[in-house]
């Protein structure tokens, strides 16, 4: 008897691969997932991300509006302000599915 056909699980259409591997890429940098884990907490700002994070200014700006492109962030002007928060609550599935293999890959 034939083993079944594998399910696929990307996209068909042109370019749907693509769209996923930025997804991934997106997450691919260790900045922008520890941007991702303090926003996990609720809305921050830039300021509230920089003094986290670490890093200057203009970089965490350019992660979060990765983040953003990818579709991990949601932002609202608040005043003088822009505000950032997890736009879909899986994004921490993600982050623990991930840190489950690596343990698995390890052990």
């Amino acid at each position: 008897m034939a083993a079944p056909a594998p399910a696929l699980l990307l996209p068909e259409a042109a370019g749907g691969v693509e769209v996923v591997a930025r997804f991934f890429r997106a997450l691919g940098d260790p900045a922008r997932l520890r941007l991702l884990e303090f926003l996990l907490g609720g809305e921050r700002t830039v300021t509230e991300c920089v003094q986290r994070i670490g890093l200057s200014q203009g970089r965490v700006s350019a992660h979060l509006a990765c983040l953003a492109g990818c579709g991990y962030v949601e932002s609202r002007r608040d005043g003088r302000f822009t505000r950032y928060q997890v736009a879909d609550p899986r994004v921490a599935d993600l982050v623990v599915l991930a840190r489950s293999i690596d343990r698995k890959s390890v052990v």
